[in-house]
């Protein structure tokens, strides 16, 4: 009986030596456009290894930023490689988890009844506001206003522009009717109820995005695993379905 009891004091005093160490969760910076995909991956991730994935969604070069700042993230999921790139030069990503894991595509999301179904349509009267991320720090922002300056559009209509945080914020504008056209990702589209035409990927930079994994992680192991998930067939098959390009196998 005195052994009995002895173990219960045991358990009472430190109640973490009779349960069995918890798995470890990760947090995960990505970029606007991978909202809808990455919420799916997560969540087939977790199915798959029981590791609960927290994700927070932003512009790239903000999140960036915050990385650089010391925020507490994982793994950094960029639309462009250029700034997971940066965080290598500045030493506070680990570089040989670099991976390019997508190509992006843009289009114009159209508010109900306008009458645009091509870039070209967006210097049209009836047009009066066009959304873009701001393409300061937001990959798909940059894209959009390229595809305008390669269309001979953008000192035509520049005067239209109203700019979004994110691209996912930038969807909201025409969503809520404030705007007549928004150039966003595709990748948010899937399912959407508003028109919208993909815009010819020859008329912007390739939207090259990576992955890497942050040096301040305490969870290195956990965050290589959410990579290889990303980039084996069950991930690879949720970004084909939201739109995005899968690179070939190196």
């Amino acid at each position: 009986m005195c052994f009995f009891i002895m173990i219960l004091l045991l358990v009472a005093c430190n109640p973490h030596a009779a349960q069995p160490n918890a798995t470890p969760s990760i947090k995960v910076a990505a970029a606007a456009d991978l909202t809808h995909a990455f919420k799916e991956v997560g969540k087939q991730f977790k199915k798959e290894t029981g590791i609960d994935v927290t994700f927070v969604f932003g512009s790239s070069g903000q999140l960036a930023e915050q990385i650089k700042q010391g925020a507490p993230f994982d793994i950094f999921a960029s639309a462009n490689v250029e700034y997971v790139d940066e965080l290598v030069r500045e030493h506070v990503a680990i570089e040989k988890t670099k991976n390019i894991y997508a190509f992006g595509r843009i289009g114009l999301a159209v508010k109900e009844g306008v009458a645009v179904t091509s870039l070209g349509d967006v210097s049209k009267e009836e047009v009066k506001k066009i959304a873009i991320a701001n393409p300061d720090h937001a990959p798909y922002g940059l894209a959009a206003k390229q595809a305008l300056e390669r269309a001979g559009l953008w000192e035509q209509v520049k005067q239209k522009i109203v700019y979004g945080r994110n691209v996912a914020d930038t969807l909201t504008y025409v969503e809520s009717g404030n705007v007549e056209v928004a150039i966003v990702a595709l990748g948010l589209m899937k399912d959407h109820h508003l028109p919208f035409y993909l815009i010819d990927e020859r008329m912007h930079d390739p939207i090259r995005q990576a992955i890497v994994v942050t040096k301040q992680t305490a969870h290195e192991k956990e965050a290589h695993a959410f990579i290889e998930f990303l980039k084996g067939p069950n991930g690879t098959s949720i970004m084909k379905k939201y739109g995005f390009i899968i690179p070939e196998e190196e």
